[in-house]
């Protein structure tokens, strides 16, 4: 018998948050679970996340992602009030809220969620300690991204 080939796509990553990469310097890298609701899950399987105004929040010990928006399916189950951008509890270990509570507090960093991805059957978040970034800061990295992508082109003809 032959295999049957599945229709399922190999990226795991559900959302990105490219406009982080532009607005701050990110420096240390976390990675959390969410705690999510079944109308939550089945949404993101269908793709509806967008993280792109999405930040963290440390209260009481706990982080919380904000802003956030998983968008309800159509077929939702009537009994169950649908929040799109309600609080959601991220998974973390003591030492690393302590560690950004410290962080965040002392030095003046942020926290941004950069991506949201599937590893195994658990959605995990993806987010940095940013600072955020001077208007010249920005301008620099426009104009090194544009040099490289012309030496690019130049190294290319030349060859």
């Amino acid at each position: 018998m032959a295999k049957k080939k599945s229709n399922k796509s190999t990226s795991n990553t559900i959302a990105l948050n490219k406009k982080a990469r532009h607005e701050y310097f990110l420096h240390d890298k976390f990675e959390a679970g969410m705690e999510l609701q079944g109308w939550e899950v089945k949404s993101i399987r269908a793709g509806k996340v967008n993280i792109s105004e999405t930040y963290i929040h440390l209260k009481d010990g706990e982080a919380f992602l904000l802003g956030s928006q998983i968008q309800p399916l159509n077929s939702a189950s009537t009994h169950v009030i649908c929040d799109p951008l309600r609080y959601r509890k991220l998974l973390l270990n003591k030492r690393e809220i302590d560690r950004l509570i410290g962080a965040t507090e002392r030095d003046g960093f942020s926290l941004v969620a950069t991506a949201m991805y599937w590893k195994k059957c658990w959605v995990k978040l993806e987010f940095h300690l940013a600072k955020g970034k001077k208007m010249h800061d920005k301008r620099a990295d426009i104009k090194d991204r544009d040099w490289s992508r012309d030496k690019e082109r130049l190294m290319k003809h030349k060859v």
